[in-house]
């Protein structure tokens, strides 16, 4: 190896790459083949790992977005909502691959998860923590301009900055949605729907979150506009 190539990182590992990264770490962190109920654990360990590093960045760029958006910097702020809801788009793709655990098979997998459920997921608890005063900075920008949600989106252009902005705020709070549709989805094709999950919980209660909103003002200011629309004839 030439001296140019030698790692300066600080480290053990051959390379600056596996240095920053910490690759010996980070691939250390899933069962050893003799260490598996079955070898689709692997699988099912790389996909939750991978989810709670990309929900980790989203979280973290949403937390923030919503601190330069109360320091009134708008346009840093849509650069990562829009970073942050890409994430959830890359969770959302994972689960796909869950669909190739058997069903049966994942029967062995599942009698080694404790009691573990996505409920606890540190990621998904951050999402549910840093979304709420991301609503409270948008509803905050639209106070100061004397603007309800449906005036707007009536004027939307004269407004630019805060209509992407609400924009982004709804696409964040879809994508949530997607993921908890998909994630039911999913446990529903490999466990079924009507069982009971690792911590007791009933798989239906899943799907009846697909419901839930963040954002509930920005989803209602639709119908209204509708109704705009059709009273003016």
């Amino acid at each position: 190896m030439s001296e140019l190539a030698k790692p300066v990182l600080p480290g053990d590992a051959g390379s600056d790459y596996e240095r920053y990264l910490r690759t010996d770490e980070l691939l250390a962190l899933q069962k050893q083949p003799e260490e598996q109920a079955h070898r689709d654990e692997l699988l099912f360990q790389t996909v939750h790992q991978a989810s709670e590093l990309w929900l980790k960045l989203a979280w973290s760029e949403v937390e923030e977005a919503t601190r330069l958006l109360e320091r009134r910097r708008l346009q840093p702020a849509r650069r990562l909502l829009a970073r942050a809801t890409l994430c959830l788009e890359y969770v959302t793709g994972q689960l796909e691959m869950l669909e190739q655990l058997s069903p049966w098979e994942y029967q062995t997998i599942r009698k080694v998860l404790g009691h573990g459920s996505g409920f606890d997921s540190p990621g998904f608890r951050a999402i549910r923590r840093v979304t709420p005063p991301l609503g409270q900075a948008l509803s905050g920008l639209l106070r100061e301009q004397g603007l309800s949600v449906v005036e707007l989106y009536v004027a939307g252009r004269e407004h630019e900055d805060l209509y992407q902005l609400a924009e982004l705020a709804l696409a964040w709070d879809e994508r949530i949605t997607l993921w908890r549709m998909r994630h039911y989805l999913v446990v529903s094709r490999v466990i079924g729907d009507q069982v009971v999950g690792t911590q007791g919980t009933p798989v239906e209660l899943l799907g009846g979150l697909i419901k839930q909103r963040f954002f509930p003002e920005l989803w209602q200011a639709r119908n209204r506009l509708t109704a705009l629309a059709g009273e003016e004839g």
